[in-house]
């Protein structure tokens, strides 16, 4: 499954800039951290920045985590169904997730449009938020397609 491989390649690739960015987001609360305990005045806009990076964090370390099937499952009723109905069921709700997923990033995405639109951006140090909400936009449409792609793979799948 060539297609699989691909899409667990670019899954790995955005979590990785996740886990960058993520880095950084530890750096730089760690910067305006020391340096308010040093000068009683931390990093203006650090906040601004956080709130967005652990956004744009958050949204590349899902279509990963879905391929990978590293997503929390509860089997407590259903551990003792044969291993083709399991997967029929997790195939099912992988479609569930496809299609959260897919509305999650067309209303993110039209709340992006709207934002870019009328300039919206942060009060402290003016950065435009609206591209970083079509980012999110685009990495959850990623995930819907992830979510497909674990379906169909669960579909093919013999016991």
């Amino acid at each position: 499954m060539g297609w699989m491989r691909t899409a667990e390649r670019l899954g790995a690739a955005l979590a990785l800039a996740g886990a960058a960015l993520s880095l950084f987001i530890a750096g730089l609360v760690t910067a305006s951290v020391g340096l308010r305990w040093a000068t009683s005045s931390g990093l203006p806009g650090d906040f601004e920045m956080v709130q967005m990076a652990v956004a744009l964090a958050i949204f590349s370390f899902l279509p990963y985590t879905q391929l990978r099937c590293g997503n929390m499952l509860v089997d407590t009723f259903t551990i003792r169904l044969p291993a083709r109905v399991l997967s029929a069921i997790d195939a099912f709700w992988d479609i569930v997730y496809a299609a959260a997923a897919a509305l999650l990033g067309w209303r993110l995405a039209v709340g992006a449009a709207d934002a870019i639109g009328s300039r919206t951006s942060t009060m402290v140090l003016g950065m435009p938020v609206g591209w970083a909400i079509m980012a999110c936009a685009a990495m959850a449409g990623l995930l819907a397609l992830a979510a497909l792609v674990t379906a169909a793979g669960r579909f093919r799948t013999e016991p």
